[in-house]
């Protein structure tokens, strides 16, 4: 969710400000994706890197996180979402971290849609745990290292159950994936906007759906061998 700094700067704002606006966006672009039917949510919310941010700022972010938290609560539960979260949380205030303890318990059993904040995430991060919780199964001789795999790997991630991403969206022009779900995002389709994410609302996302739509996945096939086992998909259908 990019740009929030630059957007404020250009208006003469604090930073802080556009970390404001931005959260109008999370409230819409979660909106549409229910209404859609998005299965789930990611929003790369703080990541590993961001602690180095001056202290004032992340002090603000993390204030700005605990009342998003209690203001969206009710939304959150009305709409049958389930809040989960991916990152080394035990580094969030004591106040976040009771905050989204909170209200995942209380979205636990939701079937609408997953919403994953992604709170002090580092994908390297995230692969380094991976590796050394599968050592010590290793070390601790209930694992061989003969039967690890692509699924083992994915059980350890914080995203375990999630599917991996279909589509990721860089706002403000990014054109780099900043250590966010590099084993999750190897099959997925990029979109790059220049909008700004206090600038990118319901519009903005479908605009990027449609470009999803677009596209083909080959998923390492040639583009003949998709086209037809889309045909054959099509061919097998049941018709009601």
């Amino acid at each position: 969710m990019d740009g929030n700094g630059r957007w404020a700067k250009g208006r003469g704002l604090p930073r802080i400000r556009g970390h404001e606006e931005g959260v109008h966006s999370v409230r819409s672009i979660t909106r549409a994706c229910r209404k859609m039917g998005v299965e789930a949510l990611t929003l790369y919310s703080f990541s590993s890197e961001n602690w180095g941010r001056p202290e004032d700022e992340v002090e603000a972010l993390m204030q700005l996180l605990v009342h998003y938290l209690k203001e969206e609560q009710e939304e959150i539960l009305e709409n049958r979402i389930r809040l989960i979260h991916s990152g080394e949380t035990e580094r969030l205030p004591a106040d976040v971290q009771a905050g989204l303890a909170f209200i995942e318990e209380l979205s636990a059993g939701n079937k609408g849609m997953v919403l994953n904040l992604a709170l002090s995430y580092g994908s390297r991060q995230e692969l380094t745990r991976a590796t050394q919780l599968l050592a010590r199964q290793v070390q601790e001789g209930t694992l061989s290292p003969d039967d690890i795999d692509e699924e083992r790997i994915t059980a350890q991630l914080y995203t375990a159950g999630l599917p991996d991403p279909d589509l990721v969206i860089r706002t403000s022009g990014e054109m780099r994936l900043s250590n966010f779900l590099l084993w999750q995002l190897a099959y997925a389709e990029i979109y790059v906007t220049p909008v700004s994410w206090p600038e990118f609302r319901e519009e903005q996302l479908q605009e990027a759906l449609d470009e999803y739509s677009r596209r083909q996945r080959r998923f390492g096939l040639t583009g003949q061998q998709v086209s037809g086992l889309e045909r054959v998909d099509e061919e097998n259908e049941e018709v009601p």
